[in-house]
């Protein structure tokens, strides 16, 4: 199972249309919320190369992006090779 982790805030539609992409696909998730853990907050801005929206995710380590991104990387077959371990 591919290793996701999603940074998000609470009443955040990117963050809900990011999950239920994800979820559509039969895929779990570790969420973190930034608004709650000001450390998850520092650590998002650090792996994520300074970016400060929400949703950040990663997939087995390696950054995607935001919604867009990943709805975009879905449509290119970018995701499945990220699902695979592949980059």
């Amino acid at each position: 199972m591919p290793d996701i982790e999603i940074y998000s805030s609470g009443f955040c539609a990117y963050c809900v249309a990011a999950k239920n992409l994800l979820k559509a696909k039969g895929l779990d998730w570790r969420e973190v919320r930034i608004d709650l853990d000001p450390a998850a907050r520092e650590a998002m801005l650090r792996r994520s190369g300074g970016s400060r929206t929400v949703p950040q995710i990663f997939i087995n380590g390696t950054h995607v992006g935001g919604f867009q991104e990943l709805a975009a990387a879905e449509h290119d077959g970018t995701l499945a090779r990220l699902l695979e371990g592949a980059t």
